[in-house]
Parts: structure tokens; sequence; C-alpha cells
């Protein structure tokens, strides 16, 4: 049984704790797919269990119904609290890798005015996704990130990775680019930051996510790279001007 906690095993376990341990007429209780298991059902049932075991087993049982009462009203409050902000979350959730709860979690934690925040890099220094600064001898290395918001951190890194599995983004296509460089945490990590800085976007200037299609961070960093070389040659005395190869036929 890989759920102990399921349907079949969540009547299986109240009847235990009544007292009952007849393994067969336990076994019989599975349902669904779990039925064409009952030979190895019935012998993992048999064995010893008394009374202070099924004593033992009520009051987790208890326990457990207690704690999933209180988790339900405590999502009822947190939905009536975001009632006001239907609006932003769905904003957030047209995102790659962001669904509700996510969308939630990064409201919470950043709100939903952006004013506080000059500019996305504040922001990412604030949440603790601002890559490290390792800088000696004029050569960048990697460094940790700084510490920041570990509950913001932990909700975008969930994502980034859920945003790597999502197909034909723009999202999904840095992730596997970040892999090769430095593994699934780095890239979860530096999706996680992108999707933080979209957020502030949404939320700042109202909109909603506009998919710009696998090949967009490989495009922006070619353009970047010229705008590079060309201030490099006319820091040297040099004016140029690129024309693109004809495409081979």
């Amino acid at each position: 049984m890989s759920d102990i906690l399921g349907v079949s095993g969540r009547q299986i376990l109240s009847q235990l704790a009544k007292g009952n341990c007849d393994p067969v007429a336990l076994a019989d209780l599975a349902r669904a797919n779990l039925r064409g298991k009952l030979p190895q059902l019935r012998q993992a049932l048999s064995g010893r269990f008394n009374a202070h075991h099924a004593f033992l087993l009520s009051r987790l049982l208890a326990d457990l119904d207690n704690t999933e009462e209180a988790m339900a009203q405590v999502a009822q409050r947190i939905e009536a609290q975001l009632v006001p902000f239907a609006a932003e979350l769905e904003r957030l959730c047209t995102i790659p890798g962001v669904k509700q709860v996510a969308a939630a979690a990064i409201l919470a934690e950043i709100g939903a005015e952006m004013s506080w925040f000059p500019s996305t890099a504040d922001l990412d220094s604030w949440a603790g996704m601002a890559p490290g600064n390792n800088q000696s001898g004029g050569k960048r290395r990697r460094a940790k990130a700084r510490k920041g918001n570990r509950w913001l951190r932990t909700m975008l890194v969930e994502s980034g990775n859920a945003a790597g599995r999502t197909r034909n983004t723009a999202l999904s296509a840095l992730y596997r680019r970040m892999i090769v460089r430095g593994g699934r945490k780095h890239a979860a990590f530096v999706v996680g930051r992108h999707i933080l800085n979209i957020a502030y976007h949404l939320l700042r200037e109202r909109t909603t996510y506009r998919e710009l299609g696998p090949t967009y961070f490989e495009q922006r960093r070619v353009e970047q790279l010229k705008r590079r070389c060309l201030d490099q040659l006319r820091n040297l005395g040099f004016d140029a001007n690129l024309v693109p190869l004809p495409k081979a036929a």
C-alpha cells in the first residue's frame, strides 16, 4: 500500500484502532486497484497487535483528524483574506510554474504594491535571490546567494523546478541551459529569480504574463554580447557596424 492514509488505509487503521485484528476482514476493506493485492495485504496485516497498540493508534488518528480540521480552517481563512487580491493572483498564475498556492505565497511575502522596491535588483536582494559576489583578479566565481526571505525563496525554487517541466516556454529553455552549467538546484534557483522578476513587473504594471518563446533568452544573450563588443570597440577608438552573415543554403 503506497499511501496508508488513503481511503483504504484509513478504513483499515480505524478498524485496527477498534480492536479488529482479523487480517482477512481487514484486507477485504481494500478498494479499487488495491484489491489485486489481497494476499499481500493479509500477510502484512498478520502480526502481534494488542489493546495497547489499538489505544495508541486511536490517539494518533484523533490527532490526525484534529490536524486536518485545523488545516481546513486555516485554508478557509487564507482564501477569505485573498479575496481582495483576486486580480493579482490571476496575474501571477499566468507565469509558467506558478499555480494558486505559489501565487498566494509570493503575494503574501512581497505584497501587491511594488513601490517599496525601486527595482527588481532590490527585490532580489531582499528575497535572498540575488547572486552572490565573489570576484577576484577580474574573474567572477560562483558564490552562494545572500540571505533573505527563506519562505519566499523556497517557494520560488519549487516554482522554478515546475517551470522547468513546462514545454516550449522561455523559462523551461533557461532551466535546461542552467542545468548544463550548474546542475538542477542552480537551474531552479536561476529560474526562480526570473519568476520573481516577472512577478514584480506584472504587479507593478498590472498586466499578465506574455510568453516570449523558448529562444528568448538565447536571443537576448546574443544582443547583450553584440552591445558589449561594440562598446569595447568604441572604447578603443573604433566605430563598427555589425552585419549578419548570409545564411547557408
